[in-house]
């Protein structure tokens, strides 16, 4: 290479040393800089005012001699002699004009053909002479039956077009296409019927086929499309195109393709049958009848060349076809054979009744809502609860539905030889209309009618005119609910033939750009729970039973209590108010038992053995949640009541410490007069009184605040979700199943329930030992307070706080409380419970009717405002009686308590084991009180 050639390549390689390498450095750098210049320099800038925006134009709005741009989004004129093609994107010749030049797109050149030679080729190349007359486009134009010939065998033009007429003799048989362009075989049902290619009368021509007119066939066809939802049937296009010939080369011919066809239109009009119509059912049920008994693999319902499409018309043979015969393949959630995909295929056809492919239905071949592959495929994921609903416009569902696809579903599975089978899914069409009657939205499956092809949009049938226009009526599945049926006392996971359960929408096409439609695609799980009723009524049974033996032992120790052996209305509520209360204990334990059970043994099973209640199963527990709420409100409105009427009294057994002089009113002088003790004592211990009555061994906010912790950030919400997964997590592009309200129900009660019986165990065995014991403090304030608590929960029973200071007085100053307190540590004085030499301050007392009614007659004058008093002064103000009843009474406790009054004296006794079970005392307190040890 010299230096020229360097110099043009551009690039030079300096192998010499010294100065030739810094030449080669100086000339690229050099090369460089004026690169950049020129690319500076060439590059548009981009000004500050400049927008970026332009008209928004669409390929229609162009003119007849425009084209729409695909690069600058605009009409841009078409060149001379040249007009918009058929697409609006390209330009063509004008007729009479033929291609010079064409580059693609909208660069081509014309030329005007010469008078001799007006016409144009086919190709749009040359000009030619036409033997007749010309087309719209400037094509050469041939008679009906004849092909227009522009060229010889070996591709040389010819200077004048020709005609040919095809060959209909015997020999040849052929016609002109529907191109007109060559000669081809007549249809075959013109020569076998006619010999020719005519389909000359009395024989029948229909859809494109020639019939015999001595064909056993029906005459009376109706091609008309019914749409029952709208109550309006109409006159189907394609129904009138291709019903009669289809049934009549099924019926003739018996053509594969045709019967596919036949039955898709059947399908199309929803398998409805009407015993006085031919319609596309009537006539597919009329050659099934006159077919013959030849099978397809031994099922009845299935003739030779016809497709499968009913069950049968018989009464009861819906619940046969779901329930008799399980499956002959397992389903497992664990194990190393598990098997946990449910393997649904589809066979599927065109509209023309052509065989298409096998497919599996994973990737949302029936689920007209779009997601990921992933969610999408969770539907045929077994014991996955799916449910997807979504609205999708009209337009959208036209466009990518031009024709409908029918499937014939089945499952494949596995038998235990390794051999692969499919067995037919059947499919309940609420639309079905048999004699006029919705038979398949009766209750009773009795009465269904099971069918077997489905499709899911059908925009075909509902075009009136053209086939190629805007379809009238559109039908759509809007709802497909695939059902899976566990067989009863399974321990291996088998189950029955699934159902699919689909329903049609016929929508009204209006405006399809504003019109939408909600459809929605499902999958559930069911079992017999016939068996799990029966043993929650057993346990209802049994357990209400003890409900009542306990509100019975409960009222008979309230009787006791309040010292009535009289059965009267009060008693007979009491015992209806008890009996609420243990009612609902019965109804929560039933919930909780019923939803940990179906946590535990769904969730952790091997082989599938119980599957979870669907939505309307779980109805019965809803209501004996709701009961129990019911219940226990009542119960606690009881407890309520029962708290507000408890009498409380704070025995003040301090004593006056000498005595003062006092001014007497109205006299003039002064006397003498015992020191008054001081009522703060009373008013601090009533004040702590109050203050411990909110004590509890669960703190709300903890309790609640740890329970949404291991719902929502451990993920124990997650057990509840309608899957067979265990795990706490679930990935954010995975399928999530709709929650079970009985799982929801096991898993927070269970968590509530832990999470409280922690709680109460760490208050009593931790708290209460070593930090503190709110109602021990409490007795001690009582004892440094010189105050006893006395409260009669019940006429003739309640508690009692033994507060009497060993010391004998506490008022008193700081120095002698420290000294009482030095002495009561070192042992030096006696033990602070109420019977000597012991440490017992707490009591269940059940007091004598002849105590209470001492008691009450203290005890009226605190609640009477007027009148006379009888052991107060008629004279003496509301206040002074008060002060008085409360001196009167306060006295009156404490030489109840000192055993002044030998007539109402009590003694004191350990209650029996039996008796703090049951909670009812059985000693009645006739002549004396009893104290009960409460430890």
């Amino acid at each position: 290479m010299g230096r020229g050639d360097c110099a043009a390549a551009g690039v030079c390689t300096m192998v010499t040393s010294g100065g030739g390498a810094r030449v080669a450095m100086a000339a690229w750098s050099t090369f460089a800089a004026a690169v950049n210049v020129f690319l500076l320099l060439a590059l548009p800038r981009v000004s500050h005012a400049q927008t970026f925006s332009f008209p928004f134009l669409q390929p229609e709005s162009c003119g007849h001699n425009q084209y729409f741009d695909i690069s600058a989004l605009s009409c841009v004129p078409c060149g001379a002699n040249q007009r918009q093609d058929a697409r609006g994107t390209s330009c063509v010749c004008l007729p009479g004009f033929q291609m010079i030049s064409n580059n693609g797109g909208p660069d081509i050149i014309c030329k005007k053909c010469p008078e001799n030679m007006k016409g144009v080729t086919e190709d749009g190349w040359n000009c030619i002479s036409c033997p007749g007359g010309l087309t719209a486009e400037g094509k050469c134009h041939c008679p009906t039956g004849h092909v227009l010939v522009e060229r010889d065998v070996n591709g040389t033009l010819l200077s004048q077009a020709t005609c040919k007429l095809c060959d209909e003799n015997e020999n040849s048989f052929t016609v002109a296409n529907a191109l007109g362009n060559r000669c081809v075989r007549c249809e075959p049902t013109f020569v076998n019927t006619n010999r020719s290619c005519v389909c000359s009368e009395p024989n029948i021509l229909t859809g494109g086929l020639c019939f015999s007119s001595t064909v056993n066939f029906p005459s009376r066809v109706i091609s008309s499309a019914r749409y029952g939802e709208l109550g309006m049937s109409f006159t189907s296009e394609w129904f009138a195109k291709y019903l009669q010939s289809s049934a009549a080369a099924c019926w003739v011919y018996a053509n594969l393709t045709s019967c596919q066809a036949l039955g898709n239109m059947c399908v199309m009009n929803m398998n409805s049958y009407d015993s006085v119509t031919f319609d596309a059912c009537r006539l597919f049920q009329f050659i099934f009848e006159n077919t013959g008994l030849r099978t397809v693999h031994s099922i009845s319902f299935w003739r030779r060349n016809l497709p499968w499409l009913f069950y049968g018309d018989q009464l009861g043979l819906a619940p046969q076809v779901l329930s008799t015969i399980p499956l002959p393949t397992n389903f497992s959630f664990k194990g190393e054979n598990q098997n946990r995909k449910l393997k649904f295929i589809a066979a599927s056809y065109d509209v023309r009744g052509n065989f298409l492919k096998w497919q599996t239905l994973e990737g949302g071949v029936l689920q007209l809502c779009p997601d990921t592959e992933t969610r999408l495929n969770a539907a045929y994921s077994f014991g996955t609860t799916y449910h997807q609903n979504c609205e999708i416009p009209i337009s959208k569902i036209l466009t990518d539905f031009p024709s409908p696809i029918f499937y014939d579903v089945y499952l494949e599975y596995t038998d235990e030889n390794q051999h692969q089978y499919v067995w037919a899914v059947p499919v309940l069409n609420l639309n079905l209309q048999h004699n006029k009657i919705f038979v398949n939205r009766d209750s009773s499956p009795g009465k269904w009618l099971l069918t077997r092809r489905i499709f899911l949009v059908d925009a075909l049938s509902g075009r009136e005119n053209d086939l190629g226009s805007q379809p009238r009526l559109t039908r759509i599945a809007t709802q497909i609910s695939l059902s899976i049926y566990l067989v009863p006392n399974t321990k291996n996971g088998n189950i029955y033939p699934p159902l699919i359960t689909i329903a049609y929408s016929d929508i009204d096409i209006k405006d399809p750009n504003s019109q939408s439609v909600k459809v929605s695609f499902s999958v559930k799980y069911e079992m017999n729970q016939g068996e799990a009723q029966v043993q929650t009524d057993i346990a209802l049974g049994v357990l209400g039973g003890l409900a009542v033996l306990s509100s019975l032992l409960k009222t008979a120790g309230w009787k006791r209590r309040i010292g009535s052996p009289m059965i009267d209305l009060q008693t007979v509520m009491k015992f209806l108010v008890y009996y609420a209360g243990d009612l609902a204990n019965v109804f929560f334990i039933i919930t909780v038992g019923t939803g940990l059970y179906w946590l535990i043994f769904f969730k952790a099973q091997k082989s599938i053995s119980v599957l979870l209640p669907v939505p309307a199963q779980e109805e019965r527990l809803v209501t004996y949640v709701g009961c129990a709420f019911a219940l226990k409100a009542l119960q606690f409105l009881h407890k309520l009541m029962s708290q507000i009427t408890i009498d409380i009294f704070f025995i003040d057994w301090e004593r006056p410490k000498g005595k003062v002089l006092k001014a007497v009113e109205g006299e003039g002088g002064v006397r003498s007069a015992m020191v008054p003790v001081s009522i703060w004592r009373t008013y601090f211990v009533a004040n702590e009184w109050n203050e411990i009555q909110t004590v509890r061994k669960i703190n709300p906010l903890f309790q609640i605040l740890t329970v949404l912790f291991f719902l929502e950030v451990v993920g124990f919400k997650n057990l509840a979700l309608m899957d067979s997964s265990s795990s706490l997590s679930r990935s954010p592009t995975s399928y999530i199943a709709p929650y079970s309200r009985i799982l929801r129900y096991a898993v927070s009660t269970a968590l509530w329930l832990v999470i409280g019986s922690l709680q109460i165990m760490f208050f009593a065995v931790f708290y209460e030992r070593f930090i503190e014991d709110k109602i021990r403090q409490f007795v001690d304030l009582c004892c440094m307070s010189n105050i006893s608590v006395f409260l009669l929960s019940h006429k003739c029973f309640g508690y009692y706080i033994h507060g009497r200071s060993v010391h004998g007085h506490a008022d008193t100053n700081m120095e002698e409380m420290n000294m009482n307190l030095k002495r009561e540590a070192e042992n030096l004085c006696s033990q602070r419970g109420l019977v000597p030499n012991t440490d017992g301050q707490t009591f269940q007392i059940a007091i004598s009717s002849q105590m209470r009614q001492h008691y009450d007659r203290i005890h009226e004058t605190l609640t009477r405002k007027n009148g006379p008093a009888r052991l107060l002064s008629s004279s003496a103000s509301t206040f002074e009686q008060s002060i008085k009843a409360y001196h009167t009474m306060n006295k009156f406790l404490g030489s109840f308590i000192d055993h002044v009054h030998k007539e109402m004296d009590y003694f004191i006794k350990d209650k029996l084991l039996l008796e703090r079970i049951l909670g009812i005392e059985f000693m009645e307190p006739m002549e004396k009180s009893i104290f009960y040890n409460d430890f």
